[in-house]
């Protein structure tokens, strides 16, 4: 952090509203997790200024989480202002290749876990596919009792 990636959250506070914010950071981050599912979301940026809070949701699928003629993304914007002290601005981005993003790449391989296809397949797909798509290199690990295999 710091070096090769920016911090998640951009703002100052004093010491007194130093912990309320980060709650609030805590509580939005959340929301979208388990409200936003299957959208493909790999990142939430929040900054803040004194008055409004920007929050900047990145993700593989923007329809999915703007919704019909916008109604989606109303909900959670009213939401997200009721979380938080200050007015909330909300911002969707694509992540044009989400082949390229270790987040996405993750949960991808989990839900086809989930559907029973074999792990060594789904490994496989991932590193080809993002390899493809000009990925210098890419390391998969996946433990537990895949298969369904006993000890």
């Amino acid at each position: 952090l710091g070096i090769n990636r920016g911090w998640e959250s951009v703002w100052y506070a004093k010491k007194k509203n130093f912990g309320n914010y980060l709650i609030e950071d805590y509580k939005i981050r959340e929301y979208i997790k388990k409200n936003v599912v299957n959208s493909g979301v790999s990142k939430v940026m929040i900054e803040r200024t004194s008055k409004k809070c920007f929050v900047t949701i990145y993700t593989s699928r923007p329809g999915f989480v703007i919704g019909k003629k916008g109604s989606d993304i109303e909900k959670i914007k009213n939401k997200l202002s009721n979380l938080t002290e200050n007015e909330v601005a909300l911002n969707i981005k694509e992540v044009k290749k989400p082949e390229t993003n270790s987040y996405l790449v993750a949960e991808n391989i989990a839900q086809q876990l989930v559907k029973r296809i074999s792990y060594r397949r789904a490994m496989k797909r991932a590193m080809q596919s993002a390899l493809r798509l000009g990925i210098k290199g890419i390391k998969v690990s996946i433990s537990g009792r895949l298969g369904g295999n006993e000890i």
